[in-house]
């Protein structure tokens, strides 16, 4: 049986206790997966910052922040293999496909994010601990921007936008559907997935929003996009348009979508399978 060991943010909260009986939970889906594992007969340690020593067979890099800091990365590399260590970076401007810069051609609607994950909710909050433990802010330039904007051409985009690093504009794409709008979301950890189609009421489809939801296949050039990140674990949010592809998000630290936890618990197994796969490649 393997050791396992998941390398958090010192300032992070990958484990809380709720319920009256204040049981051992979590937001992140990881949470789930290494309670299978556990099952199986592995051993796991989640570790706040970089002090212990780096003594396990295998590790997730799962610093829930947009860009992870690299002393983190250094400390990743301590261990035998850790998964994820390639992709550390998982900012806008680098791993969606849907960008558009002020001279594009494109004449749909266009939608303005935030360059950072969940827009920038991770590091407004570790920055937060951060302050509260009387240490200096670990991402003192993140700007939360904690809405889309979107607008019916690019030509009404203020010009200033494209002047800003902290966001970013997108052509604006929701896959139309009879019941809404869909989304694609692909969960994979090494060889093991499911990738799920969406639908939502909402332009914006998140997995709270799900009326309903089916399996479907992975594009080839996620696959590729995936091993050009470097992702051994995660969620890539996409849309199909014109035939192709379009990644909107990816995410190394995914959540969890409470009233999707039947769903996401079904999937568990089969995930544990690709982690397994993965420490075997190790051994």
């Amino acid at each position: 049986m393997a050791r396992i060991a998941v390398i958090t943010h010192e300032h992070d909260r990958f484990l809380v206790r709720s319920g009256w009986l204040l049981r051992r939970d979590s937001r992140f889906m990881l949470f789930d997966l290494l309670e299978e594992l556990k099952r199986r007969g592995h051993s796991v340690r989640v570790l706040s910052g970089t002090s212990a020593r780096p003594e396990a067979d295998i590790a997730v890099l799962h610093v829930d922040a947009t860009v992870t800091p690299a002393e983190y990365v250094e400390y990743a590399r301590l261990f035998p293999f850790c998964l994820n260590i390639g992709a550390a970076d998982i900012a806008k401007r680098r791993v969606s496909t849907a960008l558009i810069g002020r001279d594009d051609t494109w004449k749909g609607e266009v939608v303005v994010k935030s360059n950072l994950n969940h827009w920038g909710a991770p590091e407004k909050q570790l920055n937060r601990q951060s302050r509260r433990a009387g240490k200096p802010e670990p991402f003192p330039d993140a700007v939360p921007f904690e809405r889309y904007q979107v607008y019916a051409s690019l030509a009404d985009v203020p010009p200033a936008v494209f002047d800003r690093g902290d966001i970013v504009v997108e052509k604006f794409v929701p896959e139309p559907d009879p019941d809404g709008f869909a989304a694609r979301f692909w969960f994979f950890c090494g060889e093991r997935e499911r990738c799920t189609r969406h639908v939502s009421p909402q332009k914006f489809v998140k997995g709270e929003d799900t009326i309903r939801r089916e399996p479907v296949p992975v594009p080839d050039e996620l696959r590729a996009l995936r091993r050009k990140l470097g992702f051994d674990y995660g969620k890539f949010d996409f849309v199909m348009h014109e035939g192709r592809a379009l990644l909107l998000d990816a995410n190394k630290t995914p959540g969890r979508a409470r009233n999707l936890s039947s769903f996401i618990a079904a999937g568990n197994a089969n995930l544990a399978d690709g982690f397994e796969g993965l420490i075997r490649q190790v051994a």
